[in-house]
């Protein structure tokens, strides 16, 4: 590895070429040089402390060169990967295409299928590569708001299983559940026995959700709610969620692409600016936009509470909490960064996430949170309430006027950019690590999830 380093900084010390193909060639030669280093040698959690260091230094020179390269050549790498703006690949695809068309600029697939097999405090910590190029992308206005609006198209899953749920009202996804009561389409999360904490796996279940209530015509209003739980402490009960599965994200298992950037810019942005049919050039509004409800039992944690700013009306039971334990995780909550201080204020803001604040329901600052809190057991009156005063076309209308005026485009571009980078970095630094696997041991000695 010493060679390498040397080497890698040699390269370093020289200007990319100003031309992209001759860059690129520089940087995949770096690139390749980095991975068969890391890969003949022993995995991360058998390097010496002196083997770390010489990895993490390699590592940081090819990130150099990767971050020039991008500087100059992110838009003429982005309108290769989709025609020139012609086609629409959603983000997995698009990091997929990238790392082939442009060997060097991401990691390999072949170091991605290492690290997927790996716990998360035994990876290289590629993923953050991968921060590197959707920040560039997302970064330029140009560039940025094409793949946003390209995430607004409906999922492979979504069109075929829309046919299904026309007929039959109900689709079961595993842990996401959809079924059509009269003209709402009420998406409940049902992971019972983990309290509703989310994984890639739920992220595309709901996303999927999502996608049928609003492909579907015959439904105004879309609903989420917790199911019934099968776990020790709260059986019996609806929970909303827990947030993210920390003790999936312990052994690995939480990709950046497809939970933690997939989700925002996925199901989340699809609640609020609406779906994107692709129906192709027309004078009407391109987004099909219907409201939402979501209905919070027991609590809203972490991701949970990040998921409620998305809607239009809120409902609580008035035993419930919310709470977004960021600095506790040692992760960035989403866009609730963003959005939270806009309904609630600064100072509210920085206490729920920087402080580990809990609101309840039944206190006075709920009020910027829920629009109704009710006793527990009418908690389903209060949602038929809703649905019924909000299946209007008028409302669908200044939902959508309110939605520009609330959630504009280009600060949430500029926010996504930012935190594809952030983020990745929190997934590999040394207190995340710490953290989830305290939370792991806690959790099998049968400690409440609920503590985070």
């Amino acid at each position: 590895m010493p060679s390498t380093v040397r080497a890698l900084n040699e390269i370093c010390a020289v200007p990319l070429p100003s031309r992209m193909t001759e860059a690129a060639h520089v940087l995949n030669g770096a690139a390749k040089q980095l991975e068969e280093a890391l890969l003949a040698g022993p995995p991360p959690a058998e390097r010496t402390p002196r083997e770390r260091a010489s990895a993490a230094e390699a590592k940081d020179a090819v990130r150099t060169l990767r971050h020039r390269f991008l500087t100059r050549h992110t838009e003429d790498v982005y309108d290769e990967l989709t025609g020139a703006g012609t086609r629409r690949p959603r983000l997995d695809r698009l990091v997929g295409d990238a790392a082939l068309r442009f060997p060097g600029l991401l990691p390999s697939r072949a170091l991605m299928e290492v690290e997927s097999k790996r716990m998360q405090a035994d990876k290289e910590g590629a993923e953050i590569d991968q921060g590197l190029f959707v920040r560039a992308v997302l970064g330029s206005p140009r560039t940025g708001r094409h793949l946003i609006d390209s995430m607004l198209r409906p999922t492979p899953a979504g069109v075929d299983l829309l046919p299904e749920f026309r007929r039959t009202g109900t689709v079961d996804l595993g842990p996401v559940r959809i079924e059509r009561v009269g003209r709402a389409a009420h998406v409940t999360m049902c992971a019972p026995d983990r309290l509703n904490a989310e994984d890639d796996a739920q992220v595309a279940a709901m996303e999927t959700a999502v996608d049928l209530a609003l492909l579907d015509p015959g439904v105004g209003v879309g609903v989420v709610r917790g199911g019934t739980m099968t776990h020790p402490r709260y059986r019996g009960r609806r929970v909303f969620s827990a947030g993210i599965n920390l003790k999936e994200l312990h052994r690995g298992g939480i990709s950046l692409i497809g939970f933690l950037l997939g989700r925002e810019l996925g199901y989340i942005n699809k609640i609020i600016r609406g779906l994107d049919p692709g129906d192709g050039e027309s004078w009407r509004p391109r987004t099909v936009q219907k409201p939402w409800v979501a209905a919070v039992d027991t609590f809203a944690i972490g991701g949970g509470a990040q998921l409620l700013l998305a809607f239009d009306r809120l409902i609580a039971g008035r035993d419930a909490y919310v709470s977004l334990p960021a600095a506790q995780e040692g992760i960035v909550p989403g866009a609730a960064n963003l959005r939270l201080g806009r309904v609630a204020g600064p100072r509210v803001s920085r206490e729920v996430i920087l402080w580990g604040r809990r609101i309840w329901a039944s206190e006075a600052d709920a009020s910027h949170l829920f629009d109704t809190v009710v006793e527990p057991d009418r908690v389903d009156a209060a949602v038929e309430e809703a649905v019924e005063r909000l299946d209007s076309p008028a409302v669908v209308t200044n939902r959508r006027m309110l939605r520009l005026a609330e959630h504009p485009p280009e600060p949430f571009r500029e926010y996504m950019a930012e935190f594809a980078l952030q983020q990745a970095l929190r997934l590999y630094s040394e207190d995340v690590i710490h953290k989830t696997g305290r939370f792991t041991t806690r959790a099998r000695a049968d400690e409440s999830d609920e503590e985070r």
